[in-house]
């Protein structure tokens, strides 16, 4: 993948869009991205901190506020959703917000890891079967560990936001895209499957 890519969401959104196209699948992932997101960011808690500031802010008894690695890197997530679709972010915003200071506040609880750990597992296996048994593709994860661990919560935002009419034309051309790529992926298993089907006869 080239530099440019990365911050083109056209090429990202395709390469997603093309392993998320059924309803199921993606009921799922709308479900359980926010889901690991959460789950990740509580874990990330526990990552050594001692090169930041001890900076602790309660809000109340649900949301804090920590500077750590969890919170360095959901920043790190918006910036970057910012790059590629910046009036997108800002409706996103909220809710990475309530997502990481929900997380931060709640990994002060001494069972947090076991609770993390637990639905962060449940989570990635609801997200595995729906790719085996709905979508019956192997999940992005295998192929752009970019668009499968950092952009997901974004796309899963995007796709929501499409559903109510956000940016028609940005969805429509890549939608065509991802139809394209779609195509273009079927005939390379089927010219895979021909060839390995004429060299046994051979």
């Amino acid at each position: 993948m080239y530099l440019a890519d990365v911050f083109n969401i056209n090429k990202q959104f395709t390469f997603y869009g093309v392993y998320h196209r059924n309803p199921i699948n993606v009921a799922i992932h709308m479900i359980c991205v926010p889901m690991i997101l959460w789950t990740g960011l509580v874990m990330g808690t526990n990552l050594p901190s001692t090169m930041f500031p001890p900076i602790h802010v309660v809000f109340n008894d649900y949301l804090a506020f920590d500077l750590n690695w969890a919170s360095v890197v959901a920043g790190s997530f918006l910036f970057y959703y910012y790059t590629l679709e910046p009036l997108a972010a800002l409706m996103y915003t909220p809710e990475m917000a309530l997502i990481t200071l929900t997380a931060l506040k709640f990994a002060h609880r001494p069972d947090h890891m076991a609770v993390a750990g637990a639905l962060h597992a449940f989570a990635w296996i609801a997200q595995f079967v729906g790719h085996g048994f709905a979508e019956k593709r192997a999940p992005a994860l295998m192929d752009n560990i970019l668009g499968a661990a950092v952009l997901a919560p974004f796309f899963v935002h995007l796709e929501l936001l499409y559903k109510l009419g956000y940016r028609p034309e940005l969805h429509k051309r890549i939608d065509n895209e991802i139809n394209k790529e779609v195509t273009r992926i079927r005939k390379m298993e089927g010219d895979k499957k021909r060839a390995t089907a004429a060299g046994r006869q051979n």
